[in-house]
């Protein structure tokens, strides 16, 4: 690879060709400021915070896509370059919604970091703001075109990483928004709500709904029965935002913050992924064995099971029956346990903690409930349950590890693989394979199908059986995915699908990362480091030994995939129109709800 040698700020550094100016500077140690650029997302050179001097070039350059050159000498840290960068600072926040204390973003944002860092005290070039438009329609995504600094990251983000596109620029000059086609809700769009929008704003121009509120009324409520219940990836993140490094595994102290704000039970989601693989590793076999809808796609994505509704609803008999880990979790606690427990289902508030927005939207589906009663009654993100433990004055850090109640707390290694990519399909294995043989195998991990590249692919011999194997995360990579098997390109038996890159780890509802933390880590690696080490710390680390799972089966549910299974565990799916065509079903936000 050929190499190019420059001096960055009278530092010596060499990169190779084709390297910008900005990813450079980081090399050598140098920090320029950046706010529309994020790494392989959004590269465009829009909001001029990342300018530089170049000697030789007519005026300052846009770091961020001006590329190196043998000897180029570049300054960073001029005069010039200061009063540049802070008056296009000053004429970002000229037209911007500067109610800062009460900012979900508050303290978290990367433009008040700029405005800090540049020093600026006061805005100098006050006048006419843009009209305001609030899309608070959906269940998931609230959109704020007041906190909008048109850096385009959303966009980008929305067209290139997940190929959807319901986002774009729309008007001209100084009425420009950041919106769906037709100034259409986001509920009406065909969004998934993976919430990577949310992920890659630098403000609070895209927020998930919340529903704080709603499940401290719960708490308070002393005629409910509150139980929580938490995603694998969550305890892979939430240290994040009490100040721990990226991928910080804090499971116990998570606990011990459940139970200190009040639920009535703390269990674990890590428990109904061990059961899904009992019920979707069996209904494999099933189709195996009885030339069923191959290859079968997992369905415990809900951003992704949306993708497959808008855009491939002839792959809706290839979804797995199953309903996601917390739903299942969900219709289990309302019958199972409040039976054993002799409690009121109707009287139990049911809490999923999720690293995912599209959770929200899921749990809203009318399917997903058994005998009137919801699987689950309110989801918050990692992010909502770090404000409710900041909120009730408790001091993470100190707390002592706690364990979840061993009712439906009890999990396997299996279980918490759930929330990397891979995860899903390598649990499933481990049981699928142990029957197939017909044994308890000891060689049980599928390292060849671990990692963060977009589309992996194994043939894995069980039972003296060939099962041809995918994976994919990001809807780009599952709709690559989904063409080379409907163009005859490739034949699998099992296919596991992620909406978001990388998996739950990623998910639009974990903690915010800056777009200069992005440059340093990949996200998706660290916090799936911490899941993959807590599943070789467990006791039992494939689905069908843990011990409560059976004792379900064996008193409760009967065997996988029976009656009783389906009746409370499987689900199904609906083709969904991508823009609605009729006037009755639109929603044209502007219409609907405007802030002068």
């Amino acid at each position: 690879m050929e190499k190019i040698t420059l001096t960055i700020d009278q530092i010596q550094v060499e990169v190779p060709k084709g390297t910008t100016v900005l990813e450079a500077a980081r090399v050598a140690g140098v920090d320029i400021p950046s706010l529309c650029y994020l790494k392989d997302i959004n590269a465009i050179g829009a909001c001029r915070v990342c300018l530089v001097e170049v000697e030789g070039s007519r005026g300052l350059q846009a770091s961020c896509v001006f590329p190196v050159a043998e000897g180029m000498v570049v300054k960073t840290n001029t005069k010039k370059l200061r009063d540049a960068r802070k008056s296009t600072v000053e004429l970002i926040l000229s037209n911007h919604n500067r109610e800062c204390l009460t900012c979900s973003r508050n303290k978290n944002c990367e433009l008040q970091s700029l405005a800090e860092e540049m020093n600026i005290t006061e805005i100098p070039f006050e006048g006419d703001k843009s009209e305001t438009t609030i899309d608070a329609f959906s269940t998931s995504i609230v959109r704020d075109s007041s906190k909008c600094i048109l850096c385009g990251r959303c966009v980008n983000v929305c067209k290139n990483q997940q190929e959807i596109g319901i986002l774009d620029f729309t008007n001209r000059g100084f009425e420009t928004q950041v919106s769906p086609a037709f100034n259409m809700s986001m509920d009406q769009a065909p969004c998934i709500y993976c919430g990577q929008c949310i992920v890659a704003c630098p403000v609070a121009a895209l927020k998930e709904k919340e529903d704080i509120d709603r499940v401290w009324d719960a708490i308070e409520d002393p005629d409910l029965h509150v139980v929580v219940q938490t995603a694998p990836a969550v305890r892979a993140a939430l240290g994040e935002e009490f100040g721990l490094p990226i991928g910080s595994r804090v499971t116990g102290k998570m606990v011990s913050a459940l139970k200190r704000l009040g639920f009535s039970k703390v269990f674990d989601t890590n428990y109904a992924a061990d059961l899904t693989i009992m019920e979707e590793g069996h209904e494999l076999l099933h189709r195996l064995q009885n030339k069923g809808t191959l290859p079968m796609i997992t369905s415990c994505s809900p951003g992704w099971v949306r993708y497959c509704e808008f855009n491939y609803p002839e792959f809706l008999p290839n979804l797995s029956t199953c309903k996601s880990p917390h739903q299942m979790l969900g219709a289990i606690v309302k019958s199972y346990y409040a039976e054993k427990n002799n409690v009121d289902p109707k009287k139990i508030f049911m809490v999923s903690i999720m690293p995912c927005t599209s959770k929200k939207s899921e749990v809203a589906r009318p399917e997903l409930e058994v005998n009137g009663l919801r699987d689950v009654d309110a989801v918050l993100t990692t992010r909502e349950l770090a404000k409710m433990i900041k909120q009730a004055r408790i001091d993470f850090l100190k707390l002592e590890d706690a364990d979840f109640d061993s009712a439906l707390g009890t999990y396997t290694g299996a279980g918490v693989i759930f929330g990397a990519t891979g995860g899903v399909m390598e649990a499933a294995l481990r049981t699928v394979a142990d029957v197939l043989e017909g044994k308890d195998l000891e060689q049980f991990e599928y390292n060849n199908i671990r990692g963060v590249e977009g589309i992996k692919e194994a043939e894995v011999t069980l039972g003296g059986n060939t099962i041809r194997i995918a994976i994919a995360h990001g809807t780009a990579q599952a709709a690559k995915l989904l063409e080379m098997v409907k163009n005859g390109e490739r034949e699998y038996h099992f296919i596991e699908m992620m909406g978001c890159s990388g998996g739950c780890v990623a998910g639009g509802g974990q903690p915010h990362v800056t777009a200069k933390q992005r440059m340093e880590y990949d996200i998706r690696i660290e916090r799936a480091k911490a899941l993959y080490e807590e599943d070789t710390k467990m006791e039992f680390r494939k689905s069908h030994k843990n011990p409560l799972i059976k004792e379900l089966y064996d008193t409760y549910l009967g065997k996988p995939n029976g009656h009783k299974a389906h009746e409370l565990l499987h689900t199904h799916y609906v083709e969904r129109e991508q823009y609605p065509t009729s006037k009755e079903d639109s929603v044209v936000v502007e219409e609907q709800h405007k802030i002068s």
